[in-house]
């Protein structure tokens, strides 16, 4: 319960980092603010300071932030367009509205980007800072069965993908352990979903090239801590790597959607990362840290594809915006943003559909 706890509240606070970083950069810029939110609706409280409403929603996952003309609320009010036979009244509201240099709409480009990417911005600084306290920290050293291989005298054993052998630190070492009692019954000592397990298995004699005796994959997690200049500097160059990692895997899971109608094998939507991270934090809290820490890059490179309803695609809509001198319509950037979180929404479901398979 409490691992699912500090998931639950870890994804959140990525989330509500992504979103105080656009509330913080519009703040620097002067920017009205009509509300900002813990959580999203339905309402639990809500309080006023100043001219910013700060709420507290029921669904604690992540907040939201209003700037006042980003949704295109004041689009209608066009001095232009209102004819000679209306009131002077309305023409000088549409004038006062046009004027505003506090609304959204009406900032310069290099304005509006800056405010659109600093949720992404944030996301990155989150992600690198969470690596870098994991290896300031340091974890501790564990071998975990990433995988088994088909009909290997593991499979037959029950061994499974995320058991971490007990009393072994390297792959090496417990290699050679089952190396040299081929041909004998071992019993290899497993923590599984808290609980020790002791499992029975023979290592096979003869071994096929690419396979070991008793055919499972290995991974090594832990690193002993270093001093917080190294960690950072470290872990800037990792959440940079993991960065460009994503990219690769966005790229293909969209060319396998495109070209091949299928999903790739090792993407997950919100249940399996969920899933992941839960037993991630069984391996140790250290490890949960630096799994978090990877969703926060995932969401920033996530966000800052050129997509519809994604950050990038926003930033696309500014750089559209600066090259042809004028903004896009409101009506048709709500349509392009309605299909994007459409094409995204399916995506989650199919995502989702194929996670909650996987748990049967």
């Amino acid at each position: 319960m409490l691992i699912a706890v500090l998931v639950i509240v870890g994804l959140s606070v990525l989330i509500l980092g992504h979103e105080a970083g656009h509330f913080l950069v519009a703040k620097a810029f002067g920017l009205k603010i009509d509300e900002f939110g813990f959580g999203f609706p339905p309402r639990i409280k809500a309080w006023k300071k100043g001219e910013t409403e700060y709420s507290v929603n029921w669904l604690p996952f992540g907040g939201f932030v209003k700037i006042s003309g980003e949704q295109g609320e004041f689009a209608v009010v066009d001095a232009a367009k209102i004819s000679a036979e209306e009131s002077a009244m309305q023409k000088t509201a549409a004038e006062a509205v046009l004027n505003d240099k506090r609304l959204f709409m009406n900032q310069p480009a290099w304005k509006k980007s800056l405010i659109v990417l600093a949720g992404v911005f944030t996301n990155f600084i989150l992600g690198w800072l969470c690596i870098s306290a994991v290896l300031a920290i340091g974890s501790p050293q564990t071998l975990v069965i990433s995988g088994t291989q088909a009909g290997s005298p593991a499979v037959q054993a029950g061994f499974q993908a995320g058991d971490v052998i007990k009393d072994y630190k390297s792959s090496q070492t417990f290699i050679d352990f089952v190396n040299q009692h081929k041909g004998q019954a071992i019993t290899v000592a497993v923590l599984r979903n808290d609980r020790e397990v002791d499992i029975s298995v023979t290592p096979r004699t003869q071994v096929a090239e690419g396979q070991g005796a008793i055919g499972i994959e290995l991974s090594e997690g832990g690193a002993a801590r270093e001093n917080v200049l190294n960690a950072l500097w470290d872990g800037l160059q990792a959440a940079v790597l993991v960065s460009w990692l994503t990219l690769q895997a966005f790229y293909d899971l969209i060319r396998q959607l495109f070209v091949h109608a299928t999903l790739p094998a090792g993407v997950v939507g919100p249940v399996g990362i969920f899933g992941i991270a839960e037993e991630t934090g069984k391996i140790g809290l250290t490890y949960l840290l630096q799994f978090i820490g990877i969703i926060s890059i995932n969401l920033m490179v996530v966000n800052l594809i050129p997509f519809p309803a994604l950050d990038g695609g926003r930033f696309l809509l500014v750089l559209i915006e600066k090259i042809k001198g004028s903004a896009v319509p409101a009506k048709i950037e709500a349509y392009i943003n309605g299909i994007g979180f459409a094409l995204l929404l399916v995506l989650m479901v199919l995502l989702t559909v194929r996670d909650v398979r996987g748990l049967f």
